[in-house]
């Protein structure tokens, strides 16, 4: 069976660095005319859920619907929380190595002029020194998650392949496609093995029960 191919949506890159946007003025909304009292509106109850469909007797082929695999299962879940905590820290220690290499920046151009030699070539070599820095640094932290990203997919693809090999065993099928790759123009919903597949990945992800004393 051909690997599988994480959702892009699993990853949130690192962006090309930290942007800084200046926060408009607060403005006071013109006064609008209290709204008359309406009645409140009623609750209405949530349709109720449909039951998923049947599988077709004597269906030899059926498919997955991996985004939903790794954005509904826990494993897919933990994985998404693991890249996002790296990238949150990469990004505020980036926007901290920005903000000290602006505050040089203002620094030399409120002070530059009255500096002497000596003082304001040493400044601008520290600049110099940051935005390479700060350049090192964005290729180390995307690199940092590209591998942590690898990884990861790694570890899904070896959980996930056998229990794809499992429903497959026994549904008697002869092929299990990929929703995003197969291209379906129409596909019987009983045929989508989605669920079926993310409670048995959900199932070997728990912690066993350790025996009582």
């Amino acid at each position: 069976m051909r690997g599988l191919v994480i959702a892009a949506s699993l990853v949130w890159l690192l962006s090309a660095g930290p942007a800084f946007a200046q926060t408009p003025p607060a403005q006071t909304p013109p006064t609008q005319p209290k709204p008359a009292k309406q009645p409140p509106a009623q609750i209405m109850p949530p349709p109720p859920s449909q039951p998923p469909a049947p599988f077709p007797q004597g269906a030899k082929i059926a498919f997955v619907n991996f985004q939903r695999v790794v954005s509904d299962s826990a494993d897919g879940k933990t994985s998404s929380a693991k890249i996002q905590a790296l990238n949150k820290k990469k990004q505020d220690e980036g926007t901290q190595k920005a903000q000290q290499l602006k505050a040089n920046q203002d620094k030399l151009q409120a002070s530059g002029g009255v500096m002497s030699d000596a003082a304001r070539g040493q400044l601008e070599k520290e600049i110099e020194r940051q935005q390479v820095e700060a350049q090192r640094f964005q290729q180390d932290a995307q690199a940092e998650l590209n591998e942590l990203q690898q990884e990861l997919q790694a570890d899904f693809i070896k959980k996930v392949t056998p229990i794809l090999q499992q429903v497959a065993s026994e549904k008697g099928l002869y092929a299990l496609f990929n929703a995003q790759e197969a291209g379906f123009a129409w596909v019987d919903p009983g045929l989508d093995l989605t669920t079926e597949v993310i409670k048995k990945l959900d199932a070997i992800a728990k912690p066993t029960a350790s025996p009582k004393p």
